[in-house]
């Protein structure tokens, strides 16, 4: 037999636990309003979402749609610069999670500041007139071009990732005769408890400059002789999907020692810390996010019981949160295509997207919630299943396990919860299939925010 091949057994692709399947929902059909935005109904069986039901948004857009409740994320951005706010602290909305046009003009009437992280997403900003002074810009390779580019906007924080783009920077805003206000992105050594591809402040990574090495104190003391850089803080990020503040309390503690030991050695009192985002949103119902308020006063207090014991002044605070506020705001519908029953296993319900619209379960092995959408299948008894793409990869899977009804069937809709963040951003043209569109809702209307691909346009790039 090949030492690389072998037969596969009939629970080959099982990834369920081993004791025992997981327990059917109390109600298959039912919307934890945790999980789902907070607009979302079923009316006649239908799911709706800021007033609109998902057949006609499918009729009028097309499937695999990316949906976003307006209204849910303004009012989660409002959540977070009110508890951020109060405390004085900068909330910059991560760019990275969903950006559009539209969605950076929200960000910018609700308040927030806007963080990007390449020279594309600094486009969409100032396409969408985001001012640029409350634009943050970050990244572990920024090229000169999109250095360039901040610098001639007048981006106001740059946060820099290595010795290399200290020089680059530097030399960039020399010939500017511009001084732009820079952070130092510090790793403290801090393991979040997440997915090893999201957990950024360990040593052993690309982002950042080492507190142990002492690279962050070399760091500063380049960026503080810089002639044409001022340096005004530090960042640090340990992570993303968290679900409590003990991480960022011990990341706070050693960040803020090193303010500490930057205050004594060159005199300089630095007066911003940015601690990054990361906070953990509910894909499913045992998810226990923290709300806006009780973060807020957390970090904040953190922060100043750190410095009152090292005896320096409080730093002006900055937080990022991208998923927690676009996250819960959209949903992503699908039509089934097939329904195949794997006797003894389950049943697998193809949908017409898959890992190119959400390439995170296959990624990370993200958790999603999905219900039937375009009715509510009572009194049909539910069937253990697994909801997957149509994509040439076994791993093309959407929702590893989830209990539909089992009269599930070609044409039906569904709907997958919690997919405003790092879905769109991630999508790709996988087996050439055009990426959907983004559609607002918001008090029984809907537009489009980013239209769909056409074949056309994937042959357009196409010129060999």
């Amino acid at each position: 037999m090949s030492r690389y091949a072998h037969p596969a057994g009939p629970r080959h692709a099982d990834v369920l636990p081993e004791e025992h399947p997981p327990t059917p929902p109390h109600d298959p059909s039912g919307l934890d309003p945790r999980v789902w935005p907070g607009t979302a109904e079923r009316l006649d069986g239908e799911l709706t979402v800021g007033g609109i039901g998902v057949s006609e948004l499918a009729d009028r857009y097309g499937t695999p749609l990316f949906v976003l409740d307006e209204a849910e994320f303004r009012s989660r951005a409002g959540e977070y610069r009110d508890a951020f706010g109060s405390g004085g602290a900068d909330v910059y909305y991560a760019g990275k999670a969903l950006l559009t046009k539209a969605v950076a003009r929200w960000v910018r009437e609700e308040g927030l500041k806007l963080d990007v992280c390449s020279g594309g997403e600094l486009a969409v900003a100032l396409a969408a007139d985001f001012p640029p002074e409350r634009i943050g810009m970050h990244g572990n390779n920024k090229s000169e071009e999109e250095l360039a580019r901040a610098l001639d906007a007048g981006v106001g924080r740059i946060v820099l990732d290595s010795f290399d783009e200290i020089e680059r920077l530097e030399r960039l805003a020399a010939e500017r005769g511009s001084v732009p206000d820079v952070l130092v992105r510090v790793t403290t050594g801090v393991e979040a408890h997440t997915h090893e591809f999201v957990a950024t402040a360990h040593d052993d990574q690309k982002f950042g400059l080492a507190l142990s090495t002492g690279a962050a104190a070399e760091a500063v003391r380049r960026v503080s002789a810089a002639e044409n850089l001022s340096l005004v803080g530090l960042h640090s990020h340990i992570g993303s999907q968290i679900f409590d503040t003990a991480g960022f309390e011990v990341a706070a503690a050693r960040v803020t020692r090193f303010l500490a030991e930057t205050h004594r050695e060159l005199g300089v009192t630095l007066p911003e810390l940015n601690l990054g985002g990361g906070l953990g949103i509910a894909y499913v119902s045992s998810d226990t996010p923290l709300d806006p308020k009780t973060i807020a006063h957390s970090l904040l207090d953190i922060v100043q019981r750190e410095c009152d014991t090292h005896g320096i002044p409080v730093p002006r605070l900055g937080v990022e949160p991208g998923r927690a506020i676009a996250g819960p705001s959209g949903i992503t519908v699908y039509r089934v295509g097939t329904v195949k029953d794997v006797e003894g296993l389950r049943t697998y319900v193809s949908v017409d997207g898959g890992m190119s619209d959400n390439i995170r379960t296959a990624l990370y092995g993200s958790e999603y919630t999905c219900l039937l959408a375009s009715r509510n299948g009572e009194g049909t008894e539910p069937v253990l299943a697994r909801l997957v793409g149509k994509h040439c990869e076994s791993g093309d899977i959407v929702v590893p396990d989830l209990y539909l009804p089992r009269d599930v069937r070609a044409g039906d809709l569904v709907a997958v919860a919690a997919t405003g963040a790092y879905c769109h951003s991630m999508a790709s043209n996988y087996n050439n299939l055009p990426r959907p569109a983004v559609v607002a809702v918001r008090s029984g209307e809907a537009r489009a925010l980013v239209r769909r691909e056409t074949e056309e346009d994937l042959l357009r790039r196409d010129v060999g």
